[in-house]
């Protein structure tokens, strides 16, 4: 059996087989490698959000639009006014080791719509500094995505008017009247002119690493699995060629042409 299938007629066979599946496996790795980068942060591109100089939040997004991931700490500025009634304290927040509250006030902006600003941090829910700046505001913050919602919500039954659990988009669209508002939040960095009093300033956020850009990183994936699929169909491929042969080979053997029999009598 070993010796026929190391026959000379059989190398072809075997050699195509052995190229054809390394090609297929190569290039399946290939691929998982393509969906391997796409998953990881991009170390040149971390922090540049924070470190491009503030630019108008219009420039950014806008406020019918979903927050690109890629604007997610970047440094904004808006001008508009505070809105004093409809101001909510976030509860249970910690900073610097002491929990208390964060100060989030609707900006309301010029052209009717509003985004949530956190103005810093308070340790206690009447503290005098959650007292709302009047007059137009010109803010400098970082943009921040909203966050979920489901983790708190049991929660949000359980505490006391003005007070939220999360600084949820969705949460805070049923809280607050306007008719569009932005999604995430800005975190207050400073404001002009300043507040008299003021929350506790918070620092900056932590710079968020760029992710590199592929227009779908889960079809690498897809690919790399159907490499691997051709390369077992490869094989299985190999096994009924060279099966077929040995079946013909054999068949042959044990029936010998017309001219080779020898009649009977």
């Amino acid at each position: 059996m070993v010796r026929l299938l190391l026959a000379p007629r059989f190398l072809v066979v075997h050699v195509t087989a052995i190229l054809v599946l390394v090609a297929f496996i190569l290039l399946g790795f290939w691929q998982m490698g393509r969906f391997q980068e796409s998953k990881q942060p991009d170390p040149g591109r971390a922090g540049q959000a924070r470190q491009q100089a503030p630019v108008p939040l219009g420039q950014v997004v806008g406020p019918e639009d979903r927050l690109p991931a890629e604007a997610v700490g970047r440094l904004v500025t808006a001008q508009g006014v505070f809105d004093r009634e409809h101001q909510l304290l976030v509860a249970d927040r910690e900073h610097r080791g002491v929990t208390g509250f964060l100060v989030l006030t609707p900006l309301r902006l010029a052209d009717g719509a509003a985004i949530p600003v956190v103005r810093g941090w308070v340790p206690r829910a009447e503290d005098p500094a959650t007292a709302v700046p009047t007059g137009s505001v010109t803010v400098t913050g970082w943009l921040q995505r909203s966050e979920p919602a489901e983790d708190v919500r049991p929660r949000q039954g359980s505490l006391p008017e003005g007070q939220v659990a999360a600084i949820s988009t969705a949460e805070l669209a049923n809280l607050l009247p306007y008719r569009q508002l932005y999604d995430g939040y800005l975190l207050l960095k400073e404001q002009q002119p300043p507040a008299q009093v003021a929350p506790q300033t918070l620092d900056a956020p932590p710079a968020l690493p760029v992710r590199q850009k592929w227009k779908a990183p889960f079809s690498n994936f897809a690919y790399a699995l159907q490499w691997w699929a051709f390369a077992l169909f490869a094989v299985f491929m190999w096994y009924r060629v060279v099966r077929d042969r040995l079946v013909q080979e054999r068949a042959a053997a044990a029936d010998p042409p017309v001219g080779d029999r020898t009649p009977a009598g």
